[in-house]
């Protein structure tokens, strides 16, 4: 006999463990499961383990507003993380709802029967779950591959070629000349961590990002703490910490001039040298047109300020057995390469969904509210903000399906399906030109042009909207 159970959530990352906290309290008579693909919790946090990981934003908003971040780091290394989601869903017993190695490849809704059936992938085989609900919380990168272009005569390489996202534990770097392909999140990151553990290493970048630095302990919050009971402490600093975010975000999009003189100031102040900013430091896109990438305590300006770290900016011509030469004509001596040319987009992790046995691709879809799709019932995916921390947006979603999973219960429904009006434009999803956006075009489901068929990317907004905004607008529902 198919087991069936109200609501099936994937993924045992940050998101769901969120989302299995939320439906234990909001929805205690619901049975749940959590499906996870690895055989660990913690998702992203539990996958990457090259030098350096860490978050890329405060951990007051990353962190569980249920579960404030207590810890002294205001921006915490991975190891840190991974911890905090482990400790959390051991203290509500989440844990005990997780089934590991669990990989959901097709989900197919029948309309006849109000409940998806999901194809599970296991150790033993292939097996089928049933529920009423599907939560999608498996965010929205490969974890199977990376992006990893190739280069000309990188297998004349003599030394060794390393992707960020599959990092060996054997590797020592010390004493060695490292090369980091890149200059996003992961290259800031992982340059002055190798340089601490030794090696010469060198960024070399085909264009430039905007980088800002934050302070790694935040003064205004250890103070909070000293006077606020825990909850409303993290409360404060939340609301603190989203505010200022948000301030610049739109800062950069309505003034980006005074954005990039901000930035630039203190990449100046960063690196003693307003010659290298020029050179290495200032893109030719405005600030947050792409992500803003952190270093905690300046720790990238500091190592090339140091001389532990270089910078180069130039394109690659071709791979050597010694290194890399350049299109310039300068060569690069390398012992080992760091690929960390960017990640690989995989919306719904790469579940094959269909209705009624249509299949659904996720680029012919629009967003509603940013988490359930038009057409598709009683389903929904967590996906986060781009311009602020993930868990933000994360907590709103998974407090949204409670209040729809209620809705039901209370009037009588079975089924609730997104319906977009006829005739309305359609729109990119995500606000950024990153690589690993672009390289995912026909991937992406796209947005509408007007509430509720939006991924906005303002925390205040959809809060205002997902806790307390009509869950029966542009919703069509069936028993």
């Amino acid at each position: 006999m198919t087991e069936h159970l109200d609501v099936l959530v994937v993924g045992a990352g940050l998101s769901g463990v969120g989302a299995g906290y939320r439906l234990q309290t909001m929805c205690p008579t619901k049975t749940y499961a959590i499906l996870e693909s690895r055989s660990a919790i913690g998702g992203t946090w539990d996958l990457f383990r090259y030098p350096g990981v860490r978050s890329d934003s405060d951990m007051q908003t990353l962190g569980y507003p249920f579960e404030p971040w207590v810890e002294a780091e205001a921006i915490a290394d991975g190891g840190q993380i991974l911890d905090y989601v482990r400790r959390t869903a051991a203290k509500y017993g989440i844990d005990k709802r997780i089934r590991f190695r669990h990989r959901v490849v097709a989900a197919d809704w029948s309309s006849e029967d109000a409940r998806w059936t999901v194809t599970v992938e296991t150790g033993g085989g292939e097996q089928r779950l049933t529920c009423g609900f599907l939560y999608l919380c498996s965010g929205y990168y490969d974890y199977e591959q990376g992006h990893a272009p190739v280069f000309p005569g990188q297998d004349d390489f003599a030394g060794r070629i390393v992707h960020p996202q599959f990092w060996p534990e054997d590797l020592d770097v010390s004493g060695k000349k490292v090369v980091v392909i890149g200059s996003g999140a992961t290259a800031v990151t992982l340059v002055p961590s190798l340089a601490e553990l030794g090696a010469d290493v060198t960024m070399l970048q085909r264009s430039q990002t905007w980088i800002t630095s934050l302070p790694r302990r935040d003064r205004v919050a250890d103070a909070l703490r000293k006077v606020l009971p825990g909850q409303a402490a993290g409360d404060v600093i939340r609301y603190k910490n989203v505010l200022t975010t948000g301030a610049f975000y739109q800062l950069s999009r309505r003034r980006p001039r005074v954005a990039r003189a901000l930035l630039t100031k203190g990449a100046v102040r960063g690196l003693g040298s307003s010659e290298l900013v020029r050179e290495h430091f200032t893109p030719s896109y405005d600030p947050w047109d792409q992500r803003l990438c952190l270093v905690p305590d300046g720790d990238l300006f500091e190592a090339v300020r140091a001389g532990t770290a270089h910078v180069v900016t130039d394109t690659i011509d071709t791979f050597t057995a010694s290194g890399i030469r350049l299109t310039s004509g300068r060569e690069l001596d390398a012992d080992v390469i760091v690929s960390a040319t960017g990640l690989r987009m995989k919306i719904a992790g790469g579940i094959d969904i269909s209705v009624d046995g249509e299949r659904r691709p996720t680029h012919d879809l629009v967003v509603y509210r940013g988490m359930m799709f038009g057409g598709v019932p009683n389903l929904a995916i967590c996906v986060g903000y781009v311009n602020a921390s993930w868990t933000l947006r994360a907590d709103l979603a998974s407090r949204y399906v409670c209040r729809l999973l209620t809705h039901l219960d209370a009037h009588g429904w079975r089924s609730a399906m997104p319906v977009p009006p006829g005739g309305m434009d359609r729109r990119p999803l995500l606000p950024l030109s990153s690589g690993y956006v672009a390289r995912a075009a026909d991937q992406l489901p796209v947005q509408g042009d007007g509430a509720p068929w939006l991924m906005r990317q303002n925390y205040l907004l959809d809060r205002r909207d997902m806790l307390r905004g009509d869950v029966t607008e542009g919703m069509a529902f069936a028993r």
